[in-house]
C-alpha cells in the first residue's frame, strides 16, 4: 500500500515556476546529463515541502539503452532527481550555509509504476530531519496523479574541499 500523498498532486500548479533550470543551476552543482529537475514550482518553510518536477524527454542519455523500443526511466534517475530537490530545500531554506548536500543514501523506496519519456514527473520532498550536516527527506513523485515511487532519502553536507579529496 503506498502511502499518503505529501501533497495531493491535482493541487500543484506547475505553470507558476519559482525556479527554471538556469536558476536551479544556481543553487546546486550537477550539470550535463546528471541534471534531473525542469524546475521548482514550491517552497513551504514552515510545512519543509519542496515541489518540482522533471520533464522527460525522448533525447536523454539512457533512453536508448534503457530498455530498447520501450524506454523506462531508470529508478536510480528517479532517486537522483529526488535527491536534487531535497538538495535545491536545504540551500533555498537555508539549511546550509556553504557547501551542497551530497547523496549519503536512501532508505525504503518503492517503484510503483512507469515513467516514459513525455512524462512530466512531480517531485514531492517533505524534510524530516534538517540540520546543517545531516538531512533526511520523505519524497514521492507523481505521473499524471499516479505514485510512481516514493522513500527516503538522506543528505550529507559537503564542502568544496571535503569534495575534492
Amino acid at each position: 500500500m503506498p502511502p499518503a500523498p505529501l501533497v495531493d498532486p491535482a493541487s500543484i500548479d506547475t505553470s507558476q515556476v519559482l525556479l527554471d533550470r538556469d536558476r536551479i543551476r544556481q543553487v546546486i552543482p550537477q550539470r550535463f546529463e546528471m541534471e534531473q529537475l525542469t524546475a521548482i514550482v514550491s517552497i513551504d518553510e514552515a510545512a519543509k515541502i519542496i515541489v518540482g518536477y522533471k520533464d522527460v524527454r525522448d533525447d536523454e542519455f539512457w533512453v536508448r539503452g534503457h530498455m530498447p523500443d520501450y524506454p523506462l526511466l531508470p529508478g536510480v534517475l528517479m532517486c537522483e532527481a529526488a535527491a536534487q530537490l531535497a538538495s535545491c530545500y536545504c540551500i533555498a531554506a537555508h539549511v546550509i550555509k556553504e557547501g551542497f548536500v551530497g547523496f549519503g543514501g536512501m532508505e525504503d523506496v518503492r517503484f510503483r509504476g512507469q515513467v516514459r519519456p513525455g512524462d512530466r514527473l512531480i517531485l514531492i520532498g517533505k524534510g524530516v530531519r534538517l540540520h546543517r550536516r545531516h538531512t533526511i527527506f520523505d519524497v514521492q513523485g507523481f505521473v499524471e496523479g499516479n505514485m510512481v515511487f516514493h522513500g527516503r532519502m538522506i543528505g550529507v553536507n559537503l564542502s568544496p574541499n571535503e569534495a575534492s579529496n
